[in-house]
């Protein structure tokens, strides 16, 4: 047994506990941060329903932890309340139960869908099951048992998208709430061995005046590996990773409207015939290491529409993150530095089929997809170009392998064939590589073929590449080449980084983003940490960025930027505040702009569990792009969070944005969008959604309510519209006034269940 941690004997949780006990517990708990702690655990000495009760018989030989510290915003100190953790398993599942002291009357949570809530209290447990420190499990629990899973990984953010299958209930007690979850083993990817070792912390939130995280192991502020500091979970045996076979059928009927003119304010409205198609997807463990997935016509209609982005002054096509169920499986094996796989850019697939596989600690994956609208991206000096190439073959293979702790190095080679001609390719290596507990180095190369489909002569008259090419797709080919350098240095105090990137003028790739191409960058960023002992403050930090692109070939500078920031946390009310100060210079269209400065504020409050808001202002002399010249810029926004009651959600979104003539203040353009979204959530898997938005450069409403019954997070009936109205006026213009209409309409409802073999 080891000394950190104890073994209790068989309890029953005391759910009515009194306000001695918590405070008993909570000195019991104080005591010297524990550093990589270890626990070794049994099985369960019988069954358990997850009910968030913590009383049934198979918690008696459940190892115990009550030792947490503080990690955030204090430095591995005594939380100001107690947790307990309990900790076991059986044949199919990882048992683990949270005992979360605390005042009942000041708990925060929200009933809502699984993935949908922030800022409640929760647990939360991270599982590394391979201990390599390159990718984790990250499963969160609310105080109404409500679901949050995450997949982080070394390179690039957490997935959000990701989603597995486990169990979870909590209940509120006299002294706090309780929570059990269940996790099954055929969920996980871990080595086929007889005993298990794996990486594991047990995390709790707790969020008042500010923000309190508790852990099991103790934090290392200076330490960049964040997997390196968790705890170790052994005494697991006999179990296997998931095996079997997974099949998702779904059917999507839908009826689509729309104005049979679009130039007409007086057009009738055509409602066309009910469509209705099926798909079907399978998923089968060729081994413990390796999983196969395919599926044939693929449902990849996503239900949550995408925010809609302010791109006015913009020349690049914007990015927006992926919510498709489809790439969920292994999507931490196709991330490199570089977008060299954004997986949006696979748009309407007939069939696809997905290889996945783990064997110690190498990771392979393998796509394939026939897509039948395939976005072409050409990138320009600072701006891209983006047609619908039609129907193509694509291909994608990535590989890596992880030495010593958080190190990786790897590769990944696209394709992507169009019917009738041409393709785009891409070769790369990559690796990041731990240089110290505080010194991390990232790299990629990327080389690139094109041959051009022939689609015509658009965009004929742009040429790169020292003028060697056009930008039109008249079937051209050539050779490109890409690379990206960092430097990370993060202590407790000071966090640093250099970093050169570079995008040769004839690159491209077809199944990443990359939509900017002709530059050399080197950037560099240095903050501080000042962390004030007591007080309102939390912390400051201070901060500069510093970046600088040429043109690929020329070497003339293309855009220079130094960039000042100071942010400051509180203790009151969760209030963060910010301000900022840039130097901009560019050269845009072979003429330069000098004197452009751009300068900030922002702040962000959660005035208590039922109200939050925060905005920003920005304002300065900048571009204005499409005219081109210099120009007043303005904007501003906000947001406000309302939860009347818990199973109630409402949140209000306003940006606005405008760049006017410095001589007159006569405006290039202005507008806003705004954006209300209401969620009422009947219970754990009913309930009703409507978002409303309004676009002011566009003059376009967009309504869409839904109706969501989810049983799991792939098992689910949707019932919903999307209702767009417009200002119509009439093209060429005359006397007929113009007039607001239902310009389109679709009425969809879509079922979906897998079944597991």
């Amino acid at each position: 047994m080891n000394a950190d941690v104890t073994r209790t004997g068989w309890r029953s949780i005391p759910l009515g506990a009194t306000l001695c006990t918590l405070l008993t517990v909570s000195v019991s708990a104080i005591g010297a941060p524990m550093f990589k702690p270890k626990l070794e655990i049994a099985r369960a000495s019988g069954k358990i329903a997850i009910d968030g009760k913590l009383d049934d018989a198979g918690w008696k030989n459940a190892q115990h932890i009550n030792q947490f510290v503080e990690r955030d915003p204090g430095d591995n100190t005594a939380p100001e309340v107690a947790t307990e953790v309990y900790v076991t398993y059986d044949d199919a599942k990882l048992y683990i139960g949270f005992v979360c002291h605390d005042d009942p009357a000041g708990l925060r949570a929200t009933m809502s869908q699984r993935d949908q809530w922030s800022g409640d209290d929760a647990v939360i447990v991270y599982l590394d099951t391979y201990g390599a420190a390159a990718w984790a499990y990250q499963f969160m629990v609310n105080p109404y048992g409500i679901q949050k899973d995450m997949l982080w990984t070394s390179i690039g953010p957490q997935d959000l998208g990701f989603d597995v299958v486990w169990e979870s209930a909590a209940k509120r007690t006299s002294s706090g709430y309780t929570i059990e979850m269940a996790i099954p083993f055929a969920g996980l990817r871990f080595p086929d061995k007889d005993i298990q070792s794996w990486r594991i912390d047990f995390w709790r939130n707790r969020p008042r005046q500010t923000v309190s995280v508790y852990s099991w192991s103790a934090n290392d502020r200076s330490e960049q590996c964040f997997p390196c500091q968790w705890g170790t979970i052994d005494g697991i045996q006999g179990v296997h990773p998931g095996k079997g076979v997974e099949v998702l059928p779904s059917m999507v009927a839908h009826q689509s409207g729309a104005l049979v003119d679009d130039y007409n304010p007086n057009s009738s409205f055509h409602n066309a015939d009910v469509k209705g198609e099926g798909s079907i997807g399978a998923k089968y463990s060729l081994s413990s290491d390796i999983t196969l997935e395919g599926a044939y016509n693929p449902d990849f209609s996503q239900i949550e529409a995408d925010a809609t982005q302010i791109s006015v002054n913009s020349t690049i096509s914007l990015m927006y993150p992926e919510r498709r169920p489809f790439f969920q499986e292994g999507s931490d094996i196709f991330q490199t530095l570089f977008n060299s796989f954004y997986t949006r850019t696979v748009n309407d697939p007939r069939y696809t089929a997905k290889l996945t596989g783990r064997h110690g600690r190498t990771r392979i994956g393998f796509l394939s997809a026939y897509d039948e609208n395939s976005p072409y991206m050409i990138p320009l000096d600072a701006s891209n170009l983006l047609q619908n190439a039609g129907k193509s073959l694509v291909n994608v293979l990535r590989a890596s392998r992880q030495f010593g702790e958080n190190s990786q190095a790897g590769f990944i080679l696209t394709d992507r064939r169009f019917d009738g001609g041409g393709s785009g390719s891409i070769a790369s290596i990559d690796g990041n590589f731990r240089l110290s507990k505080s010194y991390l180095f990232m790299g990629q190369y990327i080389m690139s073929h094109t041959a051009e489909p022939v689609l015509g002569p658009a965009y004929g008259g742009l040429r790169f590449d020292r003028d060697k090419h056009t930008a039109a797709l008249d079937g051209e080919s050539y050779w490109g080449d890409a690379v990206v350098t960092r430097l990370d240095r993060r202590t407790r105090h000071w966090k640093a980084y250099i970093g050169y990137n570079h995008v040769a003028p004839a690159y491209r790739t077809q199944t990443g983003y990359d939509p900017v191409a002709n530059h050399r960058t080197a950037e560099m960023f240095s903050g501080f940490a000042i962390l004030p002992k007591g007080g309102p403050v939390v912390r400051i930090d201070p901060q500069v960025y510093y970046s600088r692109r040429w043109d690929f070939i020329t070497g003339v500078c293309r855009f220079d930027q130094l960039k000042t920031s100071l942010d400051v946390t509180t203790r009151l009310a969760q209030t963060r505040i910010g301000v900022n100060f840039e130097k901009l210079y560019e050269r845009w269209r072979d003429q330069p702009f000098d004197g452009m400065w751009e300068s900030g504020a922002n702040f962000d409050t959660r005035l208590s569990n039922k109200l939050g808001s925060g905005g920003y202002i920005v304002m300065g002399k900048n571009l204005a792009r499409f005219v081109p010249a210099k120009a007043n810029e303005l904007g501003y926004g906000m947001y406000l969070d309302l939860k009347p009651v818990d199973r109630l959600t409402v949140g209000e979104q306003l940006d606005y944005f405008r760049m006017s003539r410095p001589s007159d203040g006569e405006r290039y353009f202005s507008g806003y969008i705004t954006r209300t979204r209401a969620q009422f959530q009947a219970n754990k898997a009913l309930s009703f959604r409507l978002v409303v938005q309004y676009d002011d450069f566009s003059k376009a409403w967009n309504v869409d309510p839904l109706m969501t019954y989810r049983v799991s997070p792939f098992s689910v009936f949707y019932l919903g519209s999307t209702i767009d109205y417009s200002e119509v006026s009439s093209y060429p213009p005359d006397t007929t006034p113009s007039r607001w209409r239902n310009t389109s309409r679709q009425i969809f409802m879509k079922l979906q269940y897998l079944f597991q073999v």
